[in-house]
């Protein structure tokens, strides 16, 4: 359980949120910080993404979301990929290949 003081002006715009929603005060403020921590995590591992010291994946599994939302969030948000040149060469080898029949 955690208490905390809430400013008026935030209780009231609570209990309209939840007027609106048609759930209690408590119900309304769970579902609230659940998508703010949702969305801070995916704001803070696309920055480390973005600095490089977090691959893609790993952020998409910190998140908690699936790396093709992540893919998404980041390009949305404009996030520089972390994709070299040696990164296009080695997967421009891996592609064209010459593939061996068995």
């Amino acid at each position: 359980m955690v208490s905390v003081r809430l400013p008026s002006a935030l209780v009231r715009e609570l209990d309209l949120i939840g007027g609106v929603e048609q759930s209690d005060r408590s119900t309304t403020v769970r579902r609230l910080l659940a998508s703010a921590v949702h969305d801070w995590k995916l704001e803070h591992y696309a920055r480390q993404y973005g600095e490089g010291k977090v691959t893609l994946a790993r952020a998409a599994r910190d998140a908690g979301v699936s790396l093709w939302e992540m893919m998404d969030y980041a390009r949305s948000r404009k996030v520089p990929a972390q994709y070299e040149l040696e990164d296009l060469q080695q997967d421009l080898k891996t592609i064209f290949a010459p593939k061996t029949s068995p």
